[in-house]
């Protein structure tokens, strides 16, 4: 019974150790995804060739957002037959895409709310990541709600695209806070159950991390952007 224990305790420091390894490539990816995205964001908002492109028409920064929905549906349907490189390019390139597009939000808020909003973000998404990591309970139906919610901001913002009004893009705003921090901490509890799996080869622990890396940048970019809806104090 002694030597059984030994084994069992043995086992459960191995899956930890994986467990840990493969979160900091998630996360390690993940801020670099959130630095390129920052940092050409700042670029561009000071770069007036790439401001008159960006917002030359409505069809140019539309384009640019669908070419960003592009990316992020071919990079989840194609990454178990694509390399690894392959799939960390497209991902870094959507980093910096989106760094593209979110540069009107200097243009709209304060530097300061700014800066504010993606601190507090940061404090909540580290939070929930904890609890997603540690809690004991299964945040599977969680997660299912949260995914519902999810697509009916999808619905009500696109309805919303023609109606024009303010309630319903703070009603979205005040789900989209709701909704992507649950989902940051499902996400984290999904990504703890998946490393062992995850971590049996080079390749497929790469695609792994980097899908898990695309998972969580997306949960804090959106959480950042509701938060900022929300509180951010406009020019």
């Amino acid at each position: 019974m002694e030597e059984y224990n030994i084994e069992y305790k043995t086992l459960s420091q191995d899956i930890i150790k994986v467990q840990q390894a493969f979160l900091s490539r998630v996360y390690g990816w993940m801020m670099l995804g959130l630095l390129l995205t920052a940092g050409m964001a700042m670029y561009t908002v000071t770069n007036e060739a790439l401001l008159s492109f960006i917002f030359s028409s409505r069809i140019t920064y539309f384009g640019l957002i669908f070419l960003q929905l592009g990316m992020v549906i071919y990079l989840s349907v194609r990454v178990q037959k694509m390399q690894a490189i392959t799939a960390t390019v497209i991902f870094i390139a959507y980093s910096i895409l989106t760094g593209l597009t979110l540069s009107v939000i200097f243009m709209v808020y304060t530097a300061g709310s700014i800066a504010s909003t993606f601190l507090t973000t940061a404090l909540m998404f580290g939070a929930m990541a904890m609890y997603g990591y540690f809690t004991k309970r299964d945040l599977t139906g969680v997660g299912s709600f949260m995914m519902m919610g999810l697509f009916g901001m999808v619905i009500a913002s696109v309805v919303n695209i023609f109606l024009g009004s303010e309630n319903v893009s703070w009603i979205v705003s005040f789900i989209g806070v709701i909704v992507f921090t649950g989902l940051t901490a499902y996400d984290t509890q999904k990504m703890k159950s998946m490393a062992y799996v995850m971590m049996e080869g080079h390749e497929t622990a790469r695609k792994g991390a980097i899908m898990g890396a695309l998972t969580l940048y997306l949960d804090f970019i959106n959480l950042f952007l509701s938060l900022l809806r929300l509180f951010g104090d406009r020019k």
